[in-house]
């Protein structure tokens, strides 16, 4: 379900810039607000937690740095090697 969203008391420059950005893109001050946050979110979910990535290393079978250096460097080698 959509949400509104109000934010009081932006500054006269920053809206002539989000004005400006807005026409420059051929959108609405509302469309070109709407864009942005969904930008911003988009990135954020494109941010992983350090430790889900752990977790998902340890699956594959990798025990130690080490290890995933060498499986690194063993792709590395296949690809050289393939062109």
């Amino acid at each position: 379900m959509p949400v509104s969203v109000s934010i009081r008391n932006i500054p006269d420059d920053v809206a002539e810039r989000l004005k400006a950005r807005a026409a420059r893109n051929h959108r609405s001050l509302q469309g070109e607000l709407l864009f942005i946050l969904e930008q911003a979110a988009r990135e954020e979910a494109a941010v992983r937690d350090p430790l889900d990535i752990l977790e998902e290393v340890r699956a594959w079978g990798v025990e130690s740095p080490d290890e995933a250096t060498e499986i690194v460097r063993e792709g590395r080698d296949q690809s050289s090697r393939c062109r």
